[in-house]
């Protein structure tokens, strides 16, 4: 593990106690890099916290050669986001790059969803973001002002569901759009620091997902190419890690399998002007005509 496209450099995973989060930890680990496996260790709807799933991934990752200490902190607090940060420097002397992927699920239809399930879910993944993102960069802005410009790199999850929307995940999919938006902000904010912010909307198998997708997420019988193995997704969040991605910065990528997806986003489709205020009959009767020439929108996942 001494040589790779992350050799030097110090790595932070948050949720990489296990799915996607511990996929991408060995793998930072396997091209070289030191890391900072985060995992508050609860269950899939959030509940409880235990200290071994975390504790085990940097286990592992030693154990296959490599450099890795384990926090157990809750990321979507200011104390948490902080001995995050602190936990790199203190155990590797630097950061160079951080990894946002901890997340859980309270699906319910809508009309079902509590305040608490919307709370919670956001929560975790929206602000579990916002923190982490705010006190690494807070550490880069100093090195860049005392000299020390970084070459640091941001990577956050997405999905689909944030992309398209998910019948049954407005939590969910309302805190995966906000990542994206944030994505797009730090981005443009922080580049003057030496910091590239992009962001994956991955499919794999995992806690969250094999419960909702199990009949798409099976393991293959035969023994073949397992598309929605988390580790098919990991390869993408090391080169943006790395030294490797220079110039690539507010992207959105999706990842599946062996399939890689540049998102395009939100961009002006047809467009009417006026030179006066519309009625609203007038307004009416230019939308429909706007719409009849626009692109029809990617369907919302689970809709029928």
């Amino acid at each position: 593990m001494n040589s790779g496209i992350c050799t030097g450099r110090t790595a932070v995973v948050t949720g990489a106690g296990r799915g996607l989060g511990r996929a991408h930890a060995l793998a930072l680990a396997a091209e070289g890099a030191r890391v900072v496996v985060n995992d508050l260790g609860v269950a899939p709807d959030g509940s409880g916290a235990a200290p071994g799933p975390a504790q085990q991934v940097a286990d592992e990752i030693r154990a296959r050669g490599g450099e890795a200490v384990a926090h157990s902190g809750d990321v979507a607090t200011e104390e948490g986001a902080a001995s995050l940060v602190a936990t790199a420097l203190t155990a590797f002397g630097r950061l160079d790059t951080l990894v946002n992927n901890a997340g859980f699920l309270r699906d319910r239809m809508l009309v079902n969803l509590g305040e608490d399930d919307w709370d919670a879910v956001v929560r975790v993944h929206l602000k579990g973001h916002f923190l982490p993102v705010r006190h690494a960069v807070a550490h880069w802005r100093a090195e860049t002002r005392a000299g020390r410009t970084p070459v640091a790199r941001v990577v956050n999850t997405g999905s689909g569901a944030g992309l398209l929307g998910s019948v049954g995940q407005a939590n969910y999919a309302a805190a995966k759009a906000g990542i994206i938006a944030l994505t797009l902000v730090a981005a443009a904010e922080t580049a003057r620091y030496g910091v590239q912010v992009n962001a994956i909307a991955p499919a794999a198998r995992t806690r969250m997902t094999e419960r909702t997708f199990a009949d798409t997420m099976a393991v293959p019988a035969d023994g073949g190419f397992d598309a929605m193995a988390p580790e098919n997704v990991s390869p993408l969040v090391v080169w943006l890690g790395s030294a490797s991605c220079a110039g690539v910065t507010g992207r959105v990528f999706e990842a599946q399998g062996g399939r890689i997806t540049v998102m395009e986003g939100w961009s002006p489709g047809p467009t009417a002007d006026h030179p006066a205020r519309r009625t609203p009959a007038e307004a009416g009767e230019t939308a429909r005509a706007l719409l009849a020439v626009a692109r029809a929108p990617q369907p919302v996942y689970g809709a029928r």
